[in-house]
């Protein structure tokens, strides 16, 4: 057994959900996190300052079989990939 873990972007969280059911991955794990980006912009929004650095994503977690871990890596880097960090 092997642990997959994975951040994806919230963007393309229903399309990498889809396509790991869709290749027979019928149970995983997610939650939302929050994660610190590179650049630090201030903003003021109806006289209140924020900082945008706060970042959302997905987090999946799949426990599977040891032959299973190759496809399930494969597909989530197929779907989850945007060409950005």
């Amino acid at each position: 057994m092997k642990k997959i873990e994975a951040i994806v972007r919230k963007t393309k969280f229903e399309e990498v959900k889809e396509a790991l059911l869709a290749a027979d991955i019928n149970w995983f794990e997610y939650h939302n996190v929050h994660g610190i980006g590179q650049s630090r912009q201030e903003r003021i929004y109806r006289g209140v300052q924020y900082s945008t650095d706060v970042i959302e994503r997905v987090a999946l977690t799949i426990v599977c079989r040891d032959q299973f871990v190759d496809p399930t890596v494969e597909v989530i880097l197929k779907t989850a990939s945007t060409g950005e960090i």
